[in-house]
């Protein structure tokens, strides 16, 4: 067999996280057509995954085949010149501007309440669950909203700000569970629809609005989920809204997934195909953009967490697969990578979790931190 100085280049790479071409281990990757290694050499992740997109490629653990590969730090190894064109985007255009805050909307969250009611829970929360005390999907997504609520010592009749609402998760259970009254925005118009029938004559406004237009007063604000849609251009705007809109005495919880790899933009993949403009943040990043508005009061990481809760999606997507319509098979090899892949990147390491409890710089009172 004539091996191609690529296929070997990419092999010897391979072993280095204990990974074999056509192997017997369930890591081990299955090549179908050996035009991959030339793609993965010229392309980087954008190749990868569109390789596996087009089935060049097999892996009957893909979750396991990224965290060996994560671990291993390859992606470091190769590094093409056509990975460099999102990073010198994001050094020079702002791609989450407001013109475009709409997009994410349109790419992501709009393209079928269909898949996602079949691969969330009931509530259709699509943000990491809390794990600690449950053994399912559906404990651990009510656990995260009640974790929510008790860090925020929310109290019947408080107003509050849902920056990021989704389908309308924990507004509803906000409103229902501690008689708050909630104001949810989003950018997707097919989340705004089916929260609005499901919560119908909740104490609950959804609105279809760019949280840069939020201007009023709330004695709690909650954002879960939707600061990875922001943008570092932008960290300083978000705080800056956040700090505007929250009573005086009110607190403040950012949910958000983080990174202790700084960059600039998501790898090139999930740009191109998941979350347009997607970035991580570093936690240096949020306490740069909060300072001098918020007294940062609790920081909390269950990084664990997202595995599972990816893992779970994925389990409920395969079993549902079947039964949705309008997805082609390479939507389907696409959003397959998209869940397992994110699963084993949580497994390094390379994702974290973060649940972080801000109050206005002057507030005196105490936070005792909940778990």
């Amino acid at each position: 067999m004539i091996t191609s100085r690529a296929q070997k280049t990419i092999g010897d790479l391979l072993a280095l996280a204990d990974i074999k071409i056509n192997g017997d281990n369930a890591w081990d990757i299955q090549v179908k057509n050996d035009r991959l290694f030339e793609r993965v050499l010229s392309e980087g992740p954008v190749g990868l995954g569109e390789s596996y997109m087009d089935g060049d490629w097999d892996c009957e653990a893909l979750d396991e085949f990224i965290n060996k590969t994560v671990r291993a730090q390859l992606e470091s190894k190769i590094r093409p010149i056509k990975m460099l064109l999102p990073i010198a985007q994001a050094w020079l255009i702002n791609r989450q501007r407001k013109a475009r805050a709409f997009d994410i909307g349109e790419q992501h969250y709009d393209i079928g309440n269909d898949l996602y009611t079949k691969m969330l829970d009931s509530r259709m929360i699509y943000t990491c669950g809390y794990w600690k005390d449950s053994d399912n999907l559906e404990d651990a997504q009510v656990a995260k909203l009640d974790l929510i609520c008790r860090k925020l010592n929310l109290q019947p009749g408080m107003r509050v700000l849902d920056i990021g609402c989704g389908w309308g998760s924990f507004a509803g259970y906000a409103a229902q569970e501690y008689g708050a009254s909630v104001v949810g925005i989003t950018v997707s118009k097919e989340q705004i629809a089916l929260a609005q029938k499901r919560y119908q004559g909740k104490n609950i406004e959804f609105r279809y609005q760019d949280y840069r237009d939020v201007s009023e007063s709330f004695d709690r604000i909650v954002s879960v989920g939707m600061f990875e849609h922001v943008g570092p251009k932008n960290y300083r705007t978000f705080m800056q809204v956040a700090d505007r809109c929250l009573d005086d005495d009110g607190w403040f919880l950012l949910h958000t997934i983080g990174t202790p790899i700084s960059r600039t933009a998501a790898d090139a993949w999930t740009d191109k195909y998941i979350f347009p403009g997607g970035v991580l943040p570093l936690a240096s990043q949020i306490t740069a953009a909060s300072q001098g508005l918020f007294l940062l009061r609790d920081w909390h990481n269950f990084a664990d967490d997202y595995d599972r809760t990816l893992m779970a999606w994925y389990e409920n997507f395969e079993k549902s697969w079947s039964q949705l319509s309008g997805y082609d098979e390479r939507f389907y090899r696409m959003w397959r990578y998209f869940l397992l892949t994110g699963a084993g990147a949580f497994r390094a390491n390379r994702g974290q979790l973060w649940q972080i409890v801000f109050s206005k710089s002057g507030v005196s009172a105490d936070y005792n931190s909940v778990r």
